[in-house]
């Protein structure tokens, strides 16, 4: 059977979505090394600060096979890097083992890289191929080339309502709306981003972890508006099941490491004017990629108002009422691109028209 680029590189995507929820703030990527159409080595990006795809994809390849790697083709779903970061250059590994043709997905956007790897590999003879699978391959990678060309954080919105449109009573306590199926989506979700942000009220009120217990993985740093530093040490957000920053007004730690220990940071914004954006900008400077926005309807409303997000995932209760309460928010610039059910819940995702 005579298979194509577009099929390799679909098993290079593959691959690369195993790293989900594990590489940020690099890339997901995948690789695989390819002799007279078989594959004889494949890989991807498993861990930040480990080995990339390229490197794993090589290493992968039988010793009885070792010697085909200099007449195979290399598919790889992102432009190898040809810079020292966390681990040494892949064009440099790609140029040692003299593999003679490179098949890229995408171009990477990142300074560093940015087409100098391509570069590097064709200066040293290697031919290159740039562009196969092309929108598939931005599309996985939707966070990391909006991080890097918009210099924010890709933003999701997610609020829970009951089929009336309020998310929480007009009682001091906290309203369960979402059934244990979507409570537990929530969770992936948590897993698959880098931060999750609540404003004042939702901690004081809810007192939630904002952890990830009903899914396996890590979980996302907290972020969280407490503009006057107000909320008290015995909240969960204060401990150390996960690293917590405090957005305020007041005081900011000197330097907050650019891998966050499991403690609270503190990080002073600049006013309370245009709050969504100075959070976007904050995230940026930290090196947060992605953020799930699971805040009250103050919160939530900020970032649509400023039109700062890319998704919100809506779930809605057929069975849960509320008489009196908090209203939804309103999305604006909404374009609805999937709906799907979890016995009793409806989740709704909404696209920005603006960033579609």
């Amino acid at each position: 059977m005579q298979y194509s680029h577009e099929d390799f590189m679909r098993r290079c995507l593959q691959l690369a979505q195993l790293g989900a929820g594990n590489v940020a703030p690099n890339p997901m990527v995948g690789a695989v090394l390819v002799y007279n159409d078989k594959i004889i080595g494949e890989g991807y990006h498993q861990n930040y600060g480990q080995e990339h795809a390229e490197v794993n994809c090589i290493q992968s390849v039988k010793k009885e096979d070792a010697h085909l790697i200099k007449d195979a083709v290399l598919y790889v779903s992102l432009e190898p890097c040809n810079h020292f970061g966390k681990t040494p250059p892949c064009t440099d590994l790609i140029i040692h083992n003299k593999i003679f043709k490179v098949i890229i997905g995408c171009q990477d956007n990142f300074t560093k890289v940015d087409g100098k790897g391509i570069q590097k590999l064709k200066e040293n003879n290697t031919e290159v191929v740039v562009g196969v699978l092309e929108e598939e391959c931005r599309k996985l990678n939707k966070r990391f080339f909006l991080f890097h060309s918009q210099k924010r954080p890709y933003i999701i919105l997610k609020w829970a309502q009951t089929i009336n449109n309020k998310i929480s009573s007009d009682e001091n306590k906290r309203l369960l709306i979402s059934n244990y199926l979507s409570n537990k989506l929530v969770h992936k979700w948590r897993f698959e981003e880098a931060g999750i942000l609540i404003g004042t009220n939702t901690a004081l009120k809810d007192n939630p972890n904002l952890t990830n217990r009903l899914w396996s993985g890590k979980s996302p740093v907290r972020l969280v508006i407490d503009l006057g530093s107000k909320l008290p040490d015995k909240l969960n957000i204060f401990n150390n099941n996960a690293p917590t920053i405090i957005f305020n007004l007041i005081k900011s730690d000197s330097n907050i490491p650019e891998k966050l220990n499991y403690q609270t940071h503190y990080y002073k914004l600049k006013s309370i004017t245009n709050l969504a954006s100075h959070i976007s900008e904050a995230c940026f400077k930290l090196n947060i990629q992605s953020i799930l926005v699971e805040g009250g309807q103050k919160t939530l409303q900020h970032f649509i108002d400023e039109n700062l997000w890319d998704e919100a995932r809506i779930i809605t209760s057929v069975e849960t009422f509320a008489e009196r309460g908090l209203k939804s928010p309103v999305l604006l610039n909404k374009n609805l691109v999937n709906v799907f059910s979890l016995v009793n819940d409806f989740i709704s995702i909404y696209r920005n028209n603006n960033f579609l």
